[in-house]
């Protein structure tokens, strides 16, 4: 890959709209694609949106009728918004294009990035992006006064969470101790070029998520860097460390090992999705 360049399109209150990025994306895409520019990352915060890959259901959106902005990446439905830090790394990748190493670069990037935070996170088998693993399954606090053994979400494929009150709630899933997504990852490969990226939380307003199935997960729930450290962290500290890390693993892909995996302890259902 050719040297990684950093474009800060907007924070805070310059934060990006959506479709502003989308189409910032396509123009990079487009002159990476010719050769006009060397590899590319946007980086930037969003206003409050969802938006839906791919493969996302009629039955994981906004019950109230939110919008969603349909995308052409892969995965299922995610918010984006203050306090998360977005990446749209735009690379043109190695033939024959290895899709999943792509996926497990950016991972590799955010799981080093957390741990000079001082935070372990680890992949989870099948299902993308960086999580914080739970406690094991027979030690984790019973839900909703149920034991393990009759947690509906585990028995029923059409639970819904967000009808089932506040102990259902993606963003109380610290509180349950289980597993939770720290950032999302959700990407295109067109005419070999990369697209869309990643979202790393920061400190956003996790309960967000609660309106929707984030990414399509109804066992497992989000969590952010400021709620897993207890302190305040803003994206302008995280800023540089990613940076740096994204500079590293993807610059010298095919030098460095990736970062050692550490798999739950219990197999979960396999998720294709790359959010």
């Amino acid at each position: 890959m050719s040297e990684l360049r950093f474009v800060h399109l907007g924070f805070g209150d310059e934060a990006v709209e959506y479709q502003e990025a989308w189409q910032k994306q396509r123009e990079v895409h487009a002159a990476r694609f010719a050769d006009e520019i060397e590899d590319t990352c946007l980086l930037l915060e969003h206003p409050p949106v969802y938006t839906a890959g791919r493969r996302t259901q009629d039955s994981e959106r906004p019950l109230d009728g939110t919008p969603v902005v349909d995308v052409d990446r892969g995965g299922k439905i995610t918010w984006h918004g203050p306090g998360q830090l977005v990446g749209y790394p735009i690379l043109k990748l190695p033939r024959p294009v290895d899709v999943v190493a792509h996926v497990r670069r950016l991972e590799d990037a955010l799981i080093l990035t957390c741990a000079e935070f001082g935070l372990e996170t680890s992949r989870v088998e099948g299902r993308s992006g960086v999580w914080v693993l739970g406690d094991p399954v027979d030690q984790r606090p019973a839900v909703g006064g149920l034991s393990l053994d009759f947690d509906p979400r585990l028995q029923d494929d059409e639970f819904d969470p967000r009808l089932n009150g506040p102990e259902y709630a993606p963003s109380n899933a610290g509180q349950r101790r289980e597993d939770r997504k720290l950032a999302a990852i959700g990407i295109r490969i067109a005419k070999g070029v990369s697209m869309h990226g990643f979202a790393l939380n920061v400190n956003p307003d996790n309960t967000w998520f609660d309106r929707i199935v984030p990414c399509g997960i109804r066992d497992a729930g989000v969590a952010s860097l400021a709620n897993e450290l207890g302190r305040d962290i803003t994206i302008a500290e995280v800023l540089p460390v990613l940076e740096r890390q994204l500079r590293d693993v993807l610059e010298h892909a095919d030098l460095r090992p990736r970062v050692i995996e550490r798999e739950a302890e219990q197999p979960r259902e396999a998720e294709k999705a790359t959010v």
